[in-house]
Formats: C-alpha cells, structure tokens, sequence
C-alpha cells in the first residue's frame, strides 16, 4: 500500500495502553515487541506478497527470506512462524503450492525458525508469507529511532530487486540479472543483525518495500535528525542502473516517491536512473544501520567472511532541511 495511505489510517488508531508494549505501530519499527519478563520479549511480524519470480521454490524462499528480515532488523532472534497462503481453490496446480511451500521451509530451516501452522484461503491470485516470532531482549532492541548525530549509515545489500522484478514481468532482464537479485533476495540478514547486536548499534531498519529513502525518512523522522546518504557509496544489483534507465518502474516506487520526495534533497550530479533506484521498493532487501563510525568499520570487518556487500553509504547529523540529502 501508499505509505501516505498507511500514515492516514495509522495515525487515527489509539495509542497503546499495555506497558508491555515497548514497541507498537505507531512508530513504523519493523517488527512490534512485548515484553514477558524483565529480560525476555517476543517480537513479532507478518509479512505476505504475490509472486515476483517464475520459480515457486524460489518464491518461497524469498517470502520466508522476507518475513524473517523484520526481526533481524530488531536485533530477534526467529524461533516460530505461521504460514499465509492465497492459493485457487482447485486440483491443478498442487504441485505448485507443494513448492512455494517447500522452498519456505527451507529457508525456515536455514534461520532455525520453526513453522508451526498457518492459514489458507482460495484466491485466483497467489499470495504467500509467514508470521513470525521471535525472542528478544528488552535492552537490546534495535529499533528505527535511536540514529545519532556523529553515526555512519551502513546498508548491507545492493538495491534494485524492484526494478529487475518490474523488468522481468515485461520479459526484458537478463538471466545474470534475475539470478543475482535471486541471491540477495534468498539470503538471510542474520549474520548482520548477530553482529549488529554485539556492537554500538544505535538504529537499524530493514529496506523493503518503501526503498532506502522511504525507510531512511522513518528512521530520520523519528529519531528527530537528518541523514546525508552519498549515492556514490550505494551499490545497485547487476543491470539495475540500465534497467532504471529503460523505465521499469514498478508502481511502489512512484507512490513512494510522491510521499517521501518532498523531505529529500538531491545534489545535480545524481543521475535519475540512481535517484528511481533510492526509491525502488526492495523485497527481502538489506539492514540499514545507524551506528558510531568505529563500529561500523567494525562491522564491515565482521561480515567480510560471509560476503555480505555491507557498505558505509551516509552520515547521521542534527536535524536541518531537508530531512535527508542525497549527494
């Protein structure tokens, strides 16, 4: 959905009254949090889309891969989830379902989370996610609202599974295109979010479906500071910048530019192929963090055996206009 759409509708619920709740709606987190114990809280999250690959084992990782996404973007650790399938209420094409199953279970099984259930309805059109679960202590919530001034902005994947996927529907990305947005959309945030948590991890927020700079503006709204992102540090999949040229945009990234465009500032030499892929909706996309400059060279350190193509893309500073600068 529009996330002007989503700001409305939210904006009109009652806050919260339960203390348990340390983390709720109401400030666009990943993942909401409720407290058990004075060291123990669950987090939690859903997460459901239809199928952007032709493959359906691999659609099934990717939702798995997606859904888990938001509890590692809180510092969780997953441990259950439930299954939401929209499948056509008929005979042919079971061994479809089986796969996209499958292939979610696999993935579930790569994270250590265990499926437990779920719900099914027919619907001519797919639809598949999960619900998960995790544990999590009260201290060491990561949450999209504690960026300081002084922090380095760290981002843990290439950006574009928006546009490859927009051109694959026309039939226009390339094999090497598909299977390298197919990679990072299977693979999991847990090394990064382990690390993270081991560190002076001040903020962090996944890159999904509002963009990099849809999540950066909620993690600089509420964190009451501004952030200056330097697209020559942003790294885009394999063919995204051509694909971003060629005008297969997909239609979250409009939306999202509408809502978000008026609080970010490009430089002149940004091209707009790089500004359409700042916005472009990520599936199963990477952690944004905000964290002190040490330990984000700390962090890049850390993950260098794992291969995750983390980068220091920005800087956190005090509130100014705009709210976030791109240069």
């Amino acid at each position: 959905m529009s996330p002007s759409i989503l700001d409305r509708v939210l904006a009109k619920l009652p806050k919260q009254s339960d203390a348990n709740v340390l983390v709720g709606f109401d400030t666009h987190d990943d993942a909401g949090v409720y407290q058990l114990a004075p060291d123990l809280a669950l987090v939690q999250t859903v997460d459901f889309f239809t199928p952007i690959v032709d493959d359906p084992y691999t659609f099934g990782q990717i939702a798995a891969a997606n859904a888990l996404s938001d509890v590692y973007a809180m510092g969780g650790r997953p441990i259950s989830a439930l299954s939401i399938v929209g499948f056509p209420n008929q005979e042919e094409g079971l061994e479809i379902l089986e796969k996209i199953l499958e292939g979610g279970h696999a993935k579930m099984q790569e994270a250590g989370c265990a499926v437990i259930g779920g719900h099914s309805i027919g619907d001519e059109e797919i639809k598949f996610g999960y619900a998960v679960t995790g544990l999590i202590h009260p201290q060491r919530i990561l949450t999209n609202r504690a960026a300081r001034a002084g922090d380095l902005l760290l981002l843990t994947k290439r950006l574009g599974t928006g546009i490859i996927s927009t051109a694959l529907k026309k039939g226009q990305a390339s094999k090497a295109a598909v299977d390298a947005a197919i990679e990072s959309m299977c693979t999991l945030n847990r090394a990064a979010s382990e690390v993270a948590l081991q560190l002076d991890t001040h903020s962090a927020t996944d890159v999904t479906g509002f963009g990099l700079l849809g999540h950066a503006r909620g993690m600089a709204d509420a964190s009451g500071v501004s952030l200056v992102i330097d697209s020559s540090q942003v790294e885009f999949l394999r063919q995204a910048e051509e694909y971003s040229r060629g005008g297969f945009l997909p239609g979250g990234l409009k939306r999202t530019r509408e809502f978000v465009g008026p609080c970010v500032e490009f430089a002149g030499r940004v091209p707009e192929e790089v500004r359409n892929l700042l916005f472009d909706p990520q599936t199963s996309g990477g952690l944004l963090f905000s964290l002190a400059a040490q330990d984000a060279l700390k962090l890049l350190d850390a993950l260098q055996p794992s291969a995750t193509p983390a980068r220091v893309i920005g800087e956190v500073i005090e509130k100014t206009h705009p709210l976030i600068l791109v240069k």
